[in-house]
């Protein structure tokens, strides 16, 4: 969103909404990579340049101006150990100011009337004003969650939240030796619904209400809550973008992994009518709610 007014040597953001940027300008296409840095996480200057379709030295002098402005900073991408020796490749990963100049407005009216709500009723009146919110989302995306395969299904969710400005995106669980920096990619598995058997990552690049859901996470809890819903399987959230963390990443459970713990826990109870007791460390929520 503010970004289009980026301009070179401007201090931590100030003025990026002060002029719109004209598609193919210099600050058009410094805007363009700041929103690829954003949408698709950590990325190298080579990979830039091909997206692109710009030359190694147009990218870096982009680059170079974003991080001047604090809108990106660098970081070393951890490299296999099947690679052996080499220099490691450098990502570009997007700062708070550089996800901040994206941000929707209101965000001071926002957090001024839930911390009224707040004083004025409590704090469960603030959780329940984040469940009617997150209702109008659940409706929506209901019918389109429903309506895909049900390996499909967490793909159609992040194809509805990129819709709302999410930048989303879904991923088989990341293996071994995968850059926690970096969680939608693993070796070998890059697309929807691969390598779906450990489960499946939603992962969320874009919070429009991250600075208002650092004061007031009932926000993240109610999306989290909606997701288990929509998804039917329990749903974790590993990290936040309100917490600090680059991306918002939900781990999905896998159907089958279900499946394979009521029969474990059922062949652990003779008794068929017994209740399963599940231990602290091995509960899971179905919408937020442990089981």
């Amino acid at each position: 969103m503010g970004l289009d007014g980026t301009g070179s040597g401007t201090q931590r953001g100030a003025g990026l909404r002060a002029v719109p940027a004209q598609p193919g300008s210099e600050r058009g296409t410094r805007a363009r990579i700041a929103r690829l840095i954003l949408e698709n996480g950590p990325v190298t200057a080579a990979g830039l340049s091909t997206r692109l379709n710009l030359t190694p030295a147009a990218v870096r002098r982009h680059l170079d101006n974003l991080l001047a402005d604090g809108m990106i900073e660098t970081r070393t991408a951890r490299r296999p150990a099947s690679r052996g020796r080499g220099r490691p490749a450098k990502l570009f990963a997007i700062t708070d100011v550089g996800r901040s100049a994206f941000e929707h407005a209101y965000d001071d009216l926002a957090t001024s009337a839930l911390r009224f709500l707040a004083e004025a009723a409590g704090p469960a009146a603030v959780a329940e004003f984040a469940r009617r919110q997150v209702a109008d989302l659940e409706r929506r995306y209901g019918p389109v969650v429903q309506g895909a395969a049900p390996r499909d299904r967490v793909a159609a969710l992040a194809e509805a939240l990129s819709a709302d400005g999410y930048a989303a995106s879904a991923s088989g669980v990341p293996g071994p030796g995968t850059s926690p920096d970096h969680p939608r990619t693993s070796p070998g598995n890059s697309g929807p619904g691969a390598d779906a058997g450990r489960g499946e990552q939603l992962c969320q690049h874009h919070c429009p209400v991250a600075h208002v859901a650092a004061e007031f996470p009932q926000l993240c809890e109610a999306e989290t809550e909606a997701f288990g819903r929509l998804l039917g399987t329990p749903v974790q959230r590993l990290a936040t973008i309100s917490r600090g963390d680059g991306i918002c990443t939900t781990h999905v459970t896998a159907p089958a992994l279900l499946n394979t713990s009521a029969n474990t826990r059922a062949s652990s109870h003779p008794d068929a009518n017994a209740p399963a007791h599940p231990t602290a460390h091995n509960r899971t929520a179905i919408g937020g709610i442990s089981v």
